[in-house]
């Protein structure tokens, strides 16, 4: 298994380019409501509608990197004891059934904390966009 690093940002990227949309004064009224609604700017509202919808990528908040960071080392330190047990089941040494248990409980419930955050999140950017609680 490779040492891969898994980069978290807390902090998003410097914008440096610019997209243009034309939008009727109506639509545009819409969208300055919606994004104070979701207690965004236009400009970051607009984004994260372009970006969730086309599948690029979620849009984050600073709460939600830091959840999904500690998920990242709950799973970092799951897959330390794993790759323990599999290196001693492989070198020919027994493991203790129960030892194999809460390793595998510990997988279902990051995995399961990992579904209910992912739900959470795609439920409320959409509820926030529409200006709903």
């Amino acid at each position: 298994m490779d040492d891969a690093k898994f980069e978290v940002r807390l902090e998003p990227d410097r914008k440096g380019r610019m997209v243009h949309a034309r939008v009727s004064a109506d639509e545009y009224t819409a969208i300055e409501k919606a994004a104070k609604a979701a207690d965004m700017t236009v400009s970051g509202f607009f984004r994260s509608l372009i970006l969730e919808g086309s599948g690029v990528r979620p849009i984050l908040t600073k709460d939600d990197r830091l959840v999904m960071a500690l998920l990242l080392e709950d799973m970092r330190a799951i897959g330390v004891n794993l790759n323990q047990v599999a290196r001693s089941i492989n070198s020919g040494k027994t493991v203790h059934p129960s030892e194999l248990d809460i390793n595998l409980g510990n997988v279902q419930r990051v995995q399961a904390a990992v579904l209910t955050e992912l739900r959470s999140l795609a439920k409320r950017a959409g509820h926030k966009r529409r200006g709903e609680a």
